[in-house]
């Protein structure tokens, strides 16, 4: 039982980790389009993102697949660019015409993304392991929780910066948006492959 905690507060650690915002970012820019009136939507996405990082890092753990780091590094912040674009997209839409398939099937494959990045190091944490399910499961668990607490710390900064400023939602998305695509071409540049 010990062990999973550790691997909770792991989990917790790698997506709360300031010094390396990406997943914050991420969740960012995720979360913003939606609102407490749609929270589970988005956290039916986080959940969908939890998973499939949890699963790069199981065929990692499990020496299924490898892959090429420098590739994933820089795809991490194509990532984060592209959910920010979509935002900009995805508010020109009316209500009747957004979709939750589009988020779905970009969270999944972007979840996939983000845990090979950190795959290469779990493998070495796993490699004197003989149980590996318990890790993956502390670990996940320990992204849910803080995925889900940044997400629902995102939508409660919108809605008082909303509140206060009497902005509407679609300009404080589109803002927001641009501001994150800007925080992440720096990453872009720094991670390109050479």
């Amino acid at each position: 039982m010990q062990e999973f905690f550790f691997y909770i507060q792991m989990g917790l650690e790698h997506v709360l980790d300031f010094s390396a915002y990406d997943h914050i970012l991420f969740l960012t820019a995720l979360a913003i389009p939606f609102s407490f009136k749609t929270w589970k939507k988005v956290v039916v996405l986080a959940t969908v993102f939890t998973i499939a990082h949890c699963l790069s890092l199981a065929l990692s753990a499990y020496g299924a697949v490898t892959v090429d780091v420098s590739l994933i590094e820089f795809l991490i912040p194509v990532t984060i660019m592209m959910t920010a674009s979509f935002n900009l997209l995805y508010m020109r839409k009316t209500a009747t015409t957004q979709n939750m398939q589009g988020h779905v099937l970009a969270t999944l494959v972007f979840g996939l993304i983000h845990g090979f990045g950190f795959s290469n190091y779990f493998r070495m944490l796993m490699a004197e392991e003989d149980n590996k399910l318990t890790p993956l499961l502390g670990f996940a668990t320990g992204i849910e929780i803080s995925q889900v607490t940044i997400v629902l710390s995102v939508l409660s900064v919108s809605w008082a910066v909303i509140a206060a400023t009497k902005v509407k939602k679609v300009l404080f998305v589109v803002i927001t948006s641009i501001l994150i695509i800007l925080l992440t071409i720096p990453m872009l540049v720094h991670t390109f492959p050479l």
